[in-house]
């Protein structure tokens, strides 16, 4: 919760650098898409290597690089310090997520067995929905609005080192650490079924995702003239936090019924959203945001939930880092064509190409469900 509250931090704080510093909007965008890129590289060459040295060195690593994050950000003056900060941030955050991923599976308890799922689907998104909401007021009400965030982070990093050494390991040492750093994606034959089938609502919520915190904010303030930083933080809240307790709701639920809601409702959140922004209605905006919030969260829930029940503990840290590069390259790059294209042919504009993606994406991921399940039938 703490490496994903600090990756949604910086989002209130992007129209505040953007005004001190005098950037486009597609900088703006390129700022936020630089920690995915970093994240991205991280998964592909450090996915493994818990699978090998053990979970606590490389997380005890993440935290360390983490923390150099926080001080970049904390002495940033101009764009090219927010840029390496932001790389930092992805690669530590990259080694984080896919190693506790499969922490979490390692010490599921037996008479819980859908645990690690519903806390690999809860806990990324609720730390989102608090790190933007908490940064947000910080800006607005807290002096320092670009230095306190990050020295609470910091905190924060400690707080978590102290927790990873009181932890016991649960991987066991084993030959391949160096070969495991060659960026090599693979999905075992016998689960590339049902990996397949999740690719698609993976790519929708991602997606979702990415155009809320690159631009959230920005629509916030240049469509709806909500200039109160608070507010731009509740922008990914409602999305986030509502995917938070809808993950944990729908925890007992069977996969594929949840898999079917999601899909239905991302599709249905987002055009709703859309109709909000088109008749300038804040209210229905917002009730938009949060119906897709629910579909993002069980998305998030019954993705990962997929994955920690198909894979062999050899495979966990593996097989979360290749669900976890495609989440983010759906989060970063269409952000970054949102940004160019909020650029040339204005933010209104590219919110409702955006927004129809997302719901045609929604549809695909509906039909990719009842295909593996007629499969499965077969």
């Amino acid at each position: 919760m703490i490496f994903a509250a600090a990756a949604s931090a910086p989002t209130p704080l992007y129209v505040v650098y953007q005004k001190e510093w005098g950037f486009p909007t597609s900088t703006l965008t390129v700022i936020f898409a630089v920690y995915v890129f970093g994240l991205i590289g991280s998964l592909l060459v450090l996915g493994g290597l818990s699978d090998h040295v053990g979970r606590r060195p490389v997380l005890g690593a993440a935290i360390a690089l983490e923390g150099v994050a926080f001080v970049l950000f904390f002495i940033a003056g101009d764009v090219a310090v927010l840029l390496v900060a932001r790389v930092t941030q992805g690669i530590a955050t990259g080694m984080a997520f896919s190693t506790l991923g499969a922490t979490l599976v390692d010490l599921n308890p037996p008479h819980s067995p859908g645990r690690a799922g519903l806390i690999n689907g809860v806990a990324p998104i609720s730390g989102l929905a608090i790190g933007a909401l908490g940064c947000g007021a910080l800006v607005q009400y807290a002096p320092a609005p670009t230095h306190l965030v990050f020295a609470l982070l910091f905190a924060g990093m400690v707080f978590a080192g102290v927790a990873i050494a009181r932890i016991p390991e649960t991987s066991a040492q084993r030959p391949g650490a160096i070969a495991s750093l060659l960026p090599l994606l693979g999905i075992p034959a016998r689960l590339r079924p049902d990996v397949f089938a999740i690719v698609p609502i993976i790519l929708a919520s991602w997606a979702l995702g990415g155009l809320y915190l690159s631009l959230g904010p920005s629509v916030a303030a240049s469509l709806f003239g909500l200039r109160n930083h608070l507010i731009g933080g509740l922008v990914v809240t409602l999305l986030c936090g509502a995917g938070a307790l809808t993950a944990f709701q729908m925890r007992n639920w069977p996969t594929s019924r949840v898999l079917a809601i999601s899909a239905i409702l991302l599709s249905a959140g987002t055009a709703l959203t859309l109709v909000g922004v088109e008749v300038h209605a804040v209210w229905l905006a917002a009730a938009g945001t949060v119906v897709a919030g629910v579909g993002f969260g069980a998305s998030a829930l019954a993705s990962f939930g997929t994955l920690a029940r198909i894979a062999s503990p050899g495979e966990r840290s593996e097989l979360l880092a290749v669900a976890l590069v495609i989440a983010y390259l759906a989060f970063s790059l269409p952000a970054i064509a949102a940004g160019y294209s909020s650029t040339s042919f204005g933010l209104h504009a590219t919110t409702v190409v955006y927004s129809l993606v997302i719901v045609a994406l929604g549809l695909v991921a509906l039909a990719a469900q009842g295909i593996n399940r007629s499969r499965a039938g077969l």
